[in-house]
């Protein structure tokens, strides 16, 4: 990594744990994840997986990330800071990076706590573990994703809940509006749809199934995403 993306990242990094947003979030995250491997796991007859439990995270993801990334950029122009940061010798991409690679490191931090449930599953009955690693990479994917969408919301506006409702609404439109229209139609429509459909794509994740052309999508989309995100950072400079 570019050593001042690297120093970007770490400054971003240790942001969040001096940010109540994020703790907010942190808490938010690990407790409703608590309640669903409570409910899916302990039940009478319930099976020994993390499957259910990937399928609602993925879900929890769509509504806290918003609030994890709306400070990242659209608080540095609120304040200010953004002039120093702009005149210093860095670069817009190694901004851009740095600030997704600072989120996405948080990111991971959050989701740490919760290979508890991989022992609990292991120590309850007999699990297998390959979808179990296959889970954890796809959210690891998606919360990369979920990030680079949310830097590119924040470097839009001034106002973090804009950039929070921004991130939202296109995280929603690709997760839960592809998924419900999806279904309606049949054909070529449908392939296009599920084709670009993130909740869709996680799926086959959860369910342990590892496809280089998944893996692809969510890097690629990733980047394309962190692309526009760069040059809307370039435009505002020049304003």
């Amino acid at each position: 990594m570019n050593s001042k993306v690297w120093v970007l990242a770490k400054r971003e990094l240790s942001a969040f744990f001096f940010s109540a947003i994020a703790y907010v979030v942190l808490g938010v995250f690990l407790a409703v994840s608590g309640v669903f491997f409570a409910g899916e796991i302990f039940g009478p007859g319930k099976e020994a997986q993390l499957r259910d439990l990937f399928d609602r995270q993925a879900f929890i993801l769509v509504f806290i990330m918003p609030m994890l990334t709306m400070r990242l950029l659209a608080e540095e122009f609120k304040s200010g800071s953004i002039e120093a940061l702009m005149t210093a010798p860095v670069r817009d991409w190694e901004v851009i990076l740095g600030k997704f690679f600072g989120t996405w490191l948080f990111f991971l931090a959050m989701l740490a706590p919760t290979l508890i449930y991989v022992l609990i599953v292991l120590f309850y009955g007999p699990a297998d573990v390959y979808p179990i690693l296959s889970g954890y990479l796809g959210l690891v994917l998606l919360g990369g994703l979920f990030v680079a969408v949310g830097v590119l919301t924040s470097a839009m506006t001034r106002n973090q809940v804009v950039a929070a409702v921004l991130a939202f609404l296109i995280l929603s439109a690709f997760t839960f509006l592809l998924l419900g229209i999806t279904y309606k139609v049949t054909g070529t429509w449908q392939r296009v749809l599920m084709s670009i459909n993130i909740y869709e794509r996680f799926g086959e994740f959860s369910r342990g199934l590892i496809d280089l052309k998944h893996v692809v999508f969510f890097l690629s989309a990733s980047a394309g995403v962190l692309f526009v995100a760069v040059k809307i950072l370039e435009s505002r400079r020049w304003r």
